[in-house]
């Protein structure tokens, strides 16, 4: 459903909660990966995706850079000043301040990490150099820290050569990755705070999805452990995912039921594209687990309410 982009899904969990969705326990996916191409690893959080609308609006007409040039407040500039300059401000033609976006602000409702957490990732093993292979990029994996990325304008002039006018307005497209325990509310808040300029500014959030955070603890887990170990022979690492995945937290959220993303595929097997590969073994030990943890707690039901 997500990857077709229903956007019915929450609705119809809410719905069919108590009816359909009554006698299911466990809630398994399978978008993924290991960390690296050797040691397994499955995710046990996902990063939440603000995506925001920057608009930026100085007049009703384009105008030309001969005439108008260094007396107008130019829309892409404030547009430029707003998403480069993200961490602090910076100072316009006429000295005043524009526009920025305080990730400073944004950054501080981060949670600190936890000694629990420090310890599952002290076995983690990641090597950079197949990281960037896997990739195709010189940067390192993605951390558990917030992060902007800008994915476009419109409105300004996009064709080959160079044509010397000044927009009447632009639209600017940016997303903000979440981590656990950041306020979607207080993230959309900074990022809508007043900015100095006379242009006129829209900022609209079209799409907010919250963070995803599993219990490593959790019985199914556990299972999820025991499957890896049988197949590899050894623990797997517990990892975060820089992807979001809102069914996940959906279905958490909506059925109160064990949810694990459980990655049978390793960095390198093209997940999502063709001649995907999937460890068939790692799924099968995988079911097995299941089954002896529901006859486990189905027996163990039993016991309690016999007594």
């Amino acid at each position: 459903m997500e990857e077709a982009r229903s956007l019915g899904l929450g609705k119809l969990l809410q719905e069919e909660n108590q009816c359909f969705f009554s006698d299911v326990d466990y809630v398994v996916t399978l978008d993924s990966l290991w960390l690296s191409n050797k040691k397994p690893a499955f995710t046990y959080e996902s990063e939440g995706n603000a995506c925001f609308f920057v608009d930026v609006e100085c007049g009703s007409k384009y105008l030309h850079n001969g005439t108008s040039g260094g007396i107008s407040h130019e829309p892409l500039m404030d547009l430029i000043a707003l998403l480069g300059n993200n961490m602090h401000h910076c100072s316009g033609v006429t000295g005043e301040q524009r526009l920025a976006i305080s990730l400073t602000k944004i950054s501080a409702i981060v949670a600190s990490l936890t000694e629990e957490e420090s310890k599952l990732y002290e076995p983690i093993q990641f090597n950079l150099e197949e990281h960037k292979s896997n990739s195709g990029r010189n940067t390192p994996a993605p951390v558990a820290l917030p992060s902007l990325s800008i994915h476009g304008f419109e409105g300004a002039f996009n064709e080959p050569g160079i044509k010397t006018v000044i927009p009447a307005k632009v639209i600017g497209k940016f997303s903000i990755r979440q981590v656990p325990h950041m306020d979607l509310s207080v993230v959309e808040q900074q990022v809508k705070a007043p900015h100095d300029s006379p242009n006129k500014l829209k900022v609209s959030m079209p799409l907010g999805a919250k963070p995803w955070l599993a219990d490593v603890n959790d019985p199914l887990y556990k299972a999820a452990r025991r499957a890896i170990k049988t197949v590899f022979g050894e623990d797997p690492d517990f990892i975060w995912d820089g992807s979001t995945v809102p069914v996940a937290r959906m279905f958490q959220t909506t059925m109160q039921k064990s949810v694990i993303m459980f990655s049978i595929g390793a960095a390198d097997d093209g997940e999502c594209f063709q001649n995907e590969k999937i460890s068939t073994l790692l799924s099968a030990a995988f079911f097995l687990e299941i089954y002896k943890l529901h006859r486990h707690l189905h027996e163990k039901s039993n016991t309690e309410t016999n007594n």
